[in-house]
């Protein structure tokens, strides 16, 4: 992994923008799902277990409005909708996959900090 210059961290007032519009969780987890193939909304929305109809539309919207997902209406009856990924949104395959592997390699690991760190500060209250 690279390292960040500190010197580049000067410009983070103009990185927290787009952050905010790629990392908020259904974001990361629409992406992520896009990066394989075109889905239609309901399937991507069964893929997407406890997502709401309106969580995803509106992600979908913002992602569409930034430049990330194209939305693709089909001559279907009744009428459908495919997303898929923008040339844009295809330059963050790689980090949205090394992101993905991370997650599943370090998950249990977070999961028992997680437990460690609830346990020790339950004692603390009592």
């Amino acid at each position: 992994m690279s390292q960040i210059d500190s010197n580049d961290l000067r410009e983070i007032g103009k990185t927290r923008p787009v952050l905010e519009n790629i990392t908020n969780k259904w974001s990361i987890l629409i992406l992520t799902v896009l990066c394989s193939e075109p889905v239609r909304f309901n399937e991507l929305r069964r893929r997407l277990d406890g997502i709401t109809h309106k969580a995803l539309s509106d992600a979908l919207k913002r992602l569409e409005r930034n430049g990330l997902v194209h939305r693709k209406v089909l001559p279907t009856s009744p009428v459908s909708v495919e997303y898929s990924l923008t040339l844009l949104a295809q330059t963050l395959q790689e980090p949205f996959s090394a992101l993905y592997g991370w997650a599943l390699k370090h998950g249990a690991e977070m999961e028992r900090a997680q437990l460690m760190y609830d346990t020790r500060h339950a004692e603390e209250i009592c």
